[in-house]
């Protein structure tokens, strides 16, 4: 079977600006007609990408290919790519119309022609007849809204999205996020996102590039990303997560908090020190002798659908948990959860050990273990 050339790739691209690494040879595959995310914190290096796509910024080292040939000396304009950016960039002076034609006058194409693909943009972005007003007559969503009908009106292969909906209040934010993933779908062209917000990421991508200090911590689905982080930092930006030191003491058998645990993870050494992740909508409040952990509720708030109670242990670590129900300050109860819900990360591990460790698995073994701690469960909970 001939794999597909990727629509886009970086090989070992490094950039520093003086002696600031930007990026730190950098690999990267993109897939035609996919959704991907650049997500991290300021200063990651994930807007940097984007500019070293568009042109705009200029590798150091290391080789940009679209669609298989290099493209590091191809000037900006005849990339076949667009950007929609935070701050619109609209043209004040231009109506609605003439800001999304900006581009196809630029081509030259026949006035008629770029009468049906105005149309065509504003409608697909739900903005038909709208092609007279003002961009000062119109909302941060509406001028998003026209941004993204401009770039699109170039026919682009590749549209790069720089935090394009951070300026938007939290609904319309919500709204803008459905209506990208579903333009991307219907054109099916590829779509590179930019953001810092993980919600945001988790709920548009079909793959997430999660960004540090220039490097890329770890790539997959937005599920991959969630439910096996590779590292601290991205289990502690990736949502909400309790992270405790443990002792891997052999397959299948982590010890925190004094106690061991069945759970399903392996690969590590015997009594390999580990960091031990549980989610705290994985984490249950029930009755102190039904408990695998004793803590005492400390704080509360109520977030809609669903209590967020923090607890503390008899060690002092903290648990974050989410909870339907609310809990009694002070009260001392137990915290229980299920050997599948145990996520080990070895320290320091490279995404490429982590995968390896992964595909190593005897998904057999894998499953007798969890049945037998289900088992265990079902009986005495955890091991002394």
């Amino acid at each position: 079977m001939v794999e597909e050339t990727p629509i886009l790739e970086f090989s070992q691209v490094a950039l520093s600006f003086g002696d600031a690494e930007v990026l730190k040879k950098i690999d990267l595959a993109l897939e035609a007609g996919k959704f991907y995310t650049l997500l991290g914190p300021s200063g990651s290096g994930k807007s940097t990408i984007l500019k070293l796509i568009s042109g705009q910024l200029q590798a150091d080292s290391g080789k940009i290919y679209f669609e298989g040939k290099v493209i590091n000396d191809v000037p900006a304009e005849k990339r076949r790519v667009n950007t929609v950016f935070q701050n619109y960039s609209l043209f004040p002076n231009m109506n609605v119309y003439d800001n999304v034609a900006f581009g196809p006058r630029l081509k030259k194409l026949p006035e008629g022609e770029i009468k049906e693909k105005v149309k065509e943009m504003l409608a697909l972005v739900k903005l038909a007849g709208f092609e007279k007003r003002e961009i000062t007559e119109l909302s941060g969503g509406q001028q998003q809204r026209v941004a993204i009908a401009r770039a699109l009106a170039n026919d682009p292969e590749v549209l790069l999205l720089d935090e394009p909906l951070s300026a938007l209040d939290y609904k319309l934010r919500k709204d803008m996020q459905q209506e990208l993933r579903n333009i991307q779908k219907r054109l099916g062209i590829t779509f590179v996102f930019v953001t810092h917000d993980q919600e945001e990421a988790l709920a548009m991508s079909d793959w997430i590039f999660v960004m540090n200090d220039g490097l890329i911590q770890q790539n997959g689905t937005p599920e991959d990303i969630y439910d096996e982080p590779i590292n601290h930092f991205v289990a502690d930006f990736i949502g909400e997560t309790n992270i405790v030191p443990g002792i891997m003491k052999e397959d299948y058998l982590v010890h925190f908090v004094g106690k061991d645990f069945e759970n399903v993870d392996a690969g590590m050494r015997p009594n390999e020190q580990v960091e031990v992740v549980l989610r705290p909508e994985d984490l249950d409040l029930t009755d102190i002798d039904n408990g695998k952990l004793v803590v005492t509720i400390k704080d509360q708030s109520f977030r809609g659908d669903y209590y967020e109670i923090v607890a503390v242990d008899d060690d002092l670590n903290s648990w974050q948990v989410q909870a339907t129900n609310p809990a009694t300050i002070g009260a001392r109860v137990g915290l229980t959860f299920d050997p599948e819900d145990i996520h080990i990360m070895r320290y320091n591990e490279s995404e490429a050990a982590f995968d390896a460790r992964l595909e190593s698995y005897d998904e057999e073994e894998a499953e007798a273990a969890l049945q037998a701690a289900r088992d265990d469960q079902d009986g005495s909970g955890g091991h002394d």
